[in-house]
């Protein structure tokens, strides 16, 4: 393995993954053909690696095809999954791509990743006209399940509410503020999404995700639980730029994958899911324990005073729908969460220092 190479998933996630759905499940994307955008980014890369590896336990035979701005950088990042037998890598922008011949039965379309920094029209322009493109491709491969990877971001600021914010919030991003780029594109998505199903039949399934924590996720970007575990394997100091109040909830990526793909085979089409933990902590919290768990040396820094006359941030899920219709099973807490994710960055030498 070279030093731009990354290494494969941990076996005990993907064995924690592959246990969360039965074989009749798994059954669901045998001889299936799978068309996924986004398959470079953090959980496409999460989907790919769950699917070849359950193909190798049960004899799949799906065929996938993946949609990357970059073959070539793909292959040289993870060629283990780029180069497997039944994955086929496409070039293009998920706006414009020309679309193959082929006929699909799934397509995930998981584009757009929010660890890229884009101007906001452009941001938004990925979501909404990438969307489009990919409704359309749909249409014409024949495919008849179509999953929507949107984002918690859609209810724009969350008000806090015991127990997490549900599905039935109707609240939405600030539409004057530039920086609701995201959500508001995703919440057109969704709408896209839905009205090319009552047109078409198309068997519409949407992920409301959250923050995620596990192998693959960045840490070097804006992922605040990814710096943090970066900062004390560095033995650095943790350092919160703003005032750490902010509350959010930490879902392992095994858990998200089986939750989305849970969503393909049991759930009702036309509906959309929260995918997150219900366990929030704050910023501060969150270094704590980050900075507890894997023996910090080098403590922590707050930047910003705590503004009295403002009130903390929130960003949780109510996740009773997706436990009740998706019938998950226990996942995996968000201190073994850290520890799992620690023990891959030091085992596979990633730390960035």
């Amino acid at each position: 393995m070279t030093a731009s190479t990354l290494p494969m998933l941990p076996q005990a996630d993907l064995d924690h993954l592959f246990a969360g759905l039965s074989e009749i499940d798994w059954g669901f994307f045998a001889e299936k053909r799978i068309f996924i955008t986004g398959g470079s980014g953090f959980l496409g890369k999460w989907l790919l690696s769950a699917l070849l590896d359950t193909d190798r336990r049960m004899s799949l035979n799906c065929q996938i095809e993946l949609l990357t701005r970059s073959p070539q950088a793909f292959a040289e990042a993870i060629p283990q999954l780029a180069r497997a037998k039944n994955v086929t890598l496409r070039q293009g922008d998920v706006r414009t791509f020309a679309f193959p011949s082929d006929p699909f039965d799934i397509v995930i379309h998981g584009a757009t990743d929010v660890a890229i920094q884009n101007s906001p029209i452009e941001t938004f322009s990925t979501c909404v006209e990438g969307t489009k493109h990919i409704l359309d491709f749909s249409r014409i491969c024949g495919a008849k399940d179509f999953l929507l990877t949107s984002s918690g971001a859609v209810y724009g600021r969350h008000p806090f509410t015991a127990g997490g914010l549900s599905e039935d919030y109707s609240g939405g991003p600030d539409p004057t503020l530039a920086t609701s780029a995201y959500g508001e594109g995703k919440r057109v998505s969704e709408w896209l999404a839905c009205a090319h199903a009552a047109e078409t039949g198309l068997r519409v399934k949407i992920a409301r995700i959250y923050a995620q924590v596990g192998p693959y996720l960045p840490l070097d970007k804006h992922f605040a639980i990814g710096n943090f575990i970066n900062d004390v394997l560095a033995d650095r100091e943790i350092v919160i730029r703003g005032d750490g109040t902010p509350v959010r909830s930490y879902l392992h990526a095994a858990d998200t994958t089986r939750c989305l793909l849970a969503m393909l085979v049991r759930g009702a089409p036309g509906r959309a899911w929260n995918v997150g933990s219900e366990v929030g902590l704050s910023i501060c919290e969150l270094a704590e324990r980050v900075a507890n768990l894997l023996g910090s040396r080098r403590g922590i820094q707050v930047l910003t005073k705590v503004d009295p006359n403002c009130t903390a941030e929130y960003y949780v899920p109510n996740i009773d729908r997706a436990k009740k219709e998706l019938k998950l099973s226990t996942p995996i807490m968000i201190d073994n969460a850290i520890i799992r994710t620690a023990q891959w960055i030091i085992e596979s030498n990633l730390v960035k220092k």
